[in-house]
């Protein structure tokens, strides 16, 4: 992140004081805004161990959201908006080779959309969010506030990619290149979804989500930094458990887990493929 050092060191200064100066904040706000649109700084991102989270990418947002009025934006026909004055939608004009449908959806200033995406009415790209490359996002679905999606991702209808911006340390949603995540599911806090994972319909992963690796007899837990991480390949479907409490059980009720069912195959990829025209 070596073209931001410069404006991290300014924007953790700003933030650590109880009233920084309201024309330094803009200049520095609008500034990560910028280096985000870009792709030259991001909230996290990919080392060779890993993923490297960027804590004072969260704390300019943040900066940015303490120090903004609240104001009127351009109206859309009928339909007017308020909202904090550094975090408008971003204009088409300022994004390259991506195609947004006619339908309602917006990409909230700072988000970062790689060339060849496609947005699907309606759908929501919120600040700090990253969408890598020929990425699908479909109707209904939601990027949340710094997540990470890497190049070719496919969000089904529907789905929800939770966000997290507080506290700034904290690992932010990842779902890594070539993943398809189904209509209805939900990644959401805590969770990194592995290259080319598929995700089924209706399935809700947390960090706390029970996830059992059907191929392997074995249940998958958290790290030590808490992130529950869904192997590469790995096919993931909605399932069940029984409870412990043994009335529970006598009344026949099952909380709720995810299965790995298998690992990515050429069958998979067919069911998960999108057409090249639609892109």
């Amino acid at each position: 992140m070596g073209a931001g050092e410069g404006l991290r060191e300014r924007i953790e200064r700003l933030a650590a004081q109880p009233e920084p100066p309201a024309a330094e904040v803009r200049e520095a706000v609008l500034a990560l805004l910028d280096a985000l649109e870009r792709g030259d700084v991001r909230a996290a991102s990919p080392a060779d161990d890993g993923w490297t989270v960027h804590p004072w990418v969260k704390t300019g947002i943040l900066l940015g959201f303490r120090a903004g009025d609240v104001v009127p934006l351009p109206p859309a026909g009928p339909l007017e908006f308020r909202d904090k004055e550094f975090f408008p939608p971003r204009t088409l004009a300022t994004l390259e080779r991506v195609r947004v449908v006619p339908g309602g959806s917006a990409i909230r200033r700072g988000a970062y959309v790689g060339p060849g995406t496609v947005l699907m009415p309606p759908c929501y790209v919120n600040v700090g969010a990253w969408v890598g490359e020929g990425s699908m996002i479909d109707s209904h679905a939601l990027v949340g506030s710094c997540a990470q999606l890497g190049a070719g991702i496919h969000l089904s209808a529907g789905a929800q990619i939770g966000g997290v911006l507080e506290p700034p340390g904290a690992m932010p949603v990842i779902v890594e290149d070539g993943a398809f995540v189904g209509a209805l599911s939900a990644v959401l806090e805590g969770v990194q979804v592995g290259r080319r994972a598929v995700i089924g319909a209706g399935v809700v992963l947390t960090a706390s989500t029970p996830l059992y690796d059907l191929t392997r007899h074995r249940r998958v837990l958290p790290g030590a930094d808490g992130v529950l991480r869904i192997p590469p390949g790995a096919v993931v479907v909605a399932g069940t458990r029984a409870p412990a409490d043994p009335w529970a059980r006598s009344e026949g009720l099952a909380t709720a887990a995810a299965l790995i069912v298998k690992q990515r195959d050429e069958r998979t990829d067919a069911r998960a493929a999108l057409e090249d025209a639609l892109r």
